[in-house]
């Protein structure tokens, strides 16, 4: 089944861009929302990870919205996918432990109004700063790493 919806994934997806700024990976493809965001979820399960929380922001931000006057629609849909990595985390933290605060590590997936069918898949770039920063920082290749290794494998 799982090979079935990979397939059937691949046959939608004719695109994929992606761009970078200091604190983010944004990665775009064509297809539908679900089979982008099953598709990473298979990626980071294949890993013998689990999606510990999807956060569903696009949901959130629309019921709120009403609440606050906002009427812009943001999203079309929109979910966060959190996951830890037993391995990695360990490895991160026992290089130094403040960097707790990056775990769970976080995937967006979402759609925006003015593209329908263009999915972005994003996800933050992990970074320190500061001169007591340098084994934690080397420590977060391994995060930033696996990050990209999802998204990349999830988008091909």
């Amino acid at each position: 089944m799982k090979s079935l919806v990979i397939g059937l994934l691949l046959a939608v997806v004719v695109s994929f861009e992606a761009s970078a700024t200091n604190e983010m990976i944004v990665n775009s493809t064509r297809g539908k929302f679900a089979d982008v965001k099953n598709s990473v979820v298979f990626a980071i399960e294949g890993r013998g990870m689990t999606v510990n929380t999807v956060s569903h922001v696009g949901d959130m931000l629309e019921r709120t919205g009403k609440d606050i006057g906002a009427i812009k629609q943001v999203f079309l849909h929109a979910e966060v996918l959190e996951f830890c990595s037993a391995k990695v985390s360990r490895q991160v933290m026992e290089a130094d432990p403040h960097t707790i605060v990056f775990c769970p590590y976080g995937i967006a997936v979402y759609e925006l109004p003015a593209e329908p069918d263009k999915i972005y898949v994003s996800y933050r770039k992990p970074a320190l700063t500061g001169k007591d920063a340098k084994t934690g920082k080397a420590a977060l290749r391994s995060v930033e790493k696996l990050l990209h290794e999802i998204v990349k494998e999830a988008l091909q």
